[in-house]
């Protein structure tokens, strides 16, 4: 009974408010709302659309490359080697005076021709002034006047947590504002031909949106839209971006030389893991362990050995071995890198200059994963180049697909040190080897070069 007259209480109350005076609405002013309207209206005139024409190579049936297959059915005489294609993408104006357009090199990619489309509908062409593959950075300028630019924010100072805003032209829908938050950092492992570093954020990222604009609550850029991971071709709430420190290291070579020119240390690394640390007997749990060292390079310049730990670069902190590599790999050639690495349990510093590429050996050290099963040692024999040398054990044989062979020895290494402690004859290695179980690093000797194994 008691909820009847409620509900009559509460319809008659109704009744009377639709019969009496006019329900009056509040006058919210737009600057009342909660959000970030205004910042974004000073953002996105600087975020642009890019359309890309081009061409790539055609797929077709190999039938169509055999002669009498093409004149039986009237075919022409030269196949047709590529087909146009277009593309759209997005960019940021970071220079209004200069026109520079900061967007991803996927983008751009195999273009013939680039178009902005500016917030306005001003079409421009632009011109591609240099692009890195590596780094997924591209570089265009456009001639036009009344151009609005981002405002660039340090991205070494973001934190997890902190508000984001995804600024594209996502399916070439036209320009869409997303938001999150930033989810990670120091992301790796998207592209592992590439140097990475990547900013990870839930704010939605899909295709279309590369080479558009991360901003932070400020409406400051920290970042340039990269990469998704799309299961399902859409969004999932998994988007990166390349930092804007980043990038702009890239920038400044493409605007000097339009390319990015890369120099080596000379060094090959490998992360510091817990079985590093056990092996080693290392007192740090982050950092880059040196595996090799490049005859002639600036690392032996500076006295580096296999077995070193490289904790700092340029105050930086390492953290592993794909740190180092983003860090030496946007230093210019000629410049200085400093170095902070630990020996047994001194800390030390060196001051290496940065060498050309080509003027050094990348290949990487053969990964490690067991012990040295497979192969089998002697004495070095009197004839042997490394005699009378360094002493050490030689690996006469190693059984292809083996233990041995898969963790990176090869017939010739001659071994050193095992964990760091000498090792003269094949008692020696027998018995600092033990059993064979855990993990193991192996200082070695191969064509006069230094090299160290980590044998899991």
């Amino acid at each position: 009974m008691s909820v009847r007259i409620q509900h009559l209480t509460v319809l008659l109350l109704a009744a009377t408010l639709g019969m009496g005076s006019p329900v009056v609405v509040p006058d919210v002013q737009a600057a009342e709302r909660p959000g970030v309207a205004q910042m974004l209206e000073r953002v996105t005139p600087a975020v642009v659309n890019i359309s890309v024409t081009g061409r790539v190579a055609a797929r077709s049936n190999p039938l169509q490359s055999d002669p009498l297959f093409r004149r039986y059915f009237g075919l022409p005489d030269t196949p047709e080697e590529s087909v146009p294609t277009q593309s759209v993408g997005s960019g940021v104006i970071i220079d209004a005076d200069k026109g520079y357009i900061l967007t991803n090199h996927h983008v751009i990619d195999k273009a013939e021709s680039i178009e902005v489309t500016l917030t306005d509908m001003r079409r421009l062409d632009a011109t591609l002034i240099g692009s890195d593959p590596a780094t997924d950075v591209a570089l265009l300028q456009v001639d036009a006047a009344d151009l609005e630019a981002v405002p660039m924010a340090d991205s070494s100072t973001l934190r997890v947590g902190d508000f984001v805003a995804a600024i594209g032209n996502p399916f070439g829908i036209g320009q869409t504002v997303t938001s999150g938050i930033v989810s990670a950092l120091d992301r790796v492992g998207i592209n592992r031909d590439g140097y990475e570093d990547f900013i990870q954020t839930d704010a939605s990222i899909n295709p279309g949106n590369s080479g558009g604009a991360l901003v932070d609550y400020n409406g400051n850029l920290i970042g340039i839209n990269s990469a998704i991971i799309a299961p399902s071709g859409g969004n999932v709430g998994i988007g990166f971006a390349v930092p804007i420190n980043m990038a702009r290291s890239v920038v400044d070579q493409l605007v000097e030389f339009g390319e990015v020119q890369r120099g080596v240390l000379g060094v090959t690394v490998t992360d510091v893991t817990p079985d590093v640390v056990q092996a080693l007997g290392l007192k740090v749990r982050n950092g880059a362990v040196v595996q090799s060292v490049s005859p002639d390079s600036p690392a032996e310049s500076v006295g580096l050995l296999p077995g070193d730990v490289i904790v700092a670069a340029n105050g930086k902190a390492i953290k592993g071995a794909s740190d180092l590599r983003n860090t030496i790999g946007l230093i210019r050639v000629g410049e200085k890198v400093n170095i902070d690495y630990m020996r047994e349990e001194a800390r030390h510093e060196a001051s290496a200059t940065i060498a050309t590429l080509d003027a050094q050996s990348l290949a990487a050290s053969p990964a490690a994963d067991t012990a040295v099963q497979g192969a089998t040692f002697d004495a070095v024999p009197e004839d042997d180049p490394n005699y009378g040398g360094q002493p050490g054990v030689l690996v006469t044989a190693v059984e292809q697909d083996s233990r041995a062979w898969n963790n990176g020895l090869r017939p010739g290494d001659v071994v050193t040190a095992v964990n760091r402690r000498p090792v003269v004859s094949v008692d020696d290695l027998q018995k600092l080897l033990g059993d064979g179980r855990g993990t193991v690093a192996l200082n070695i000797l191969r064509d006069n070069q230094s090299m160290f194994l980590i044998m899991r």
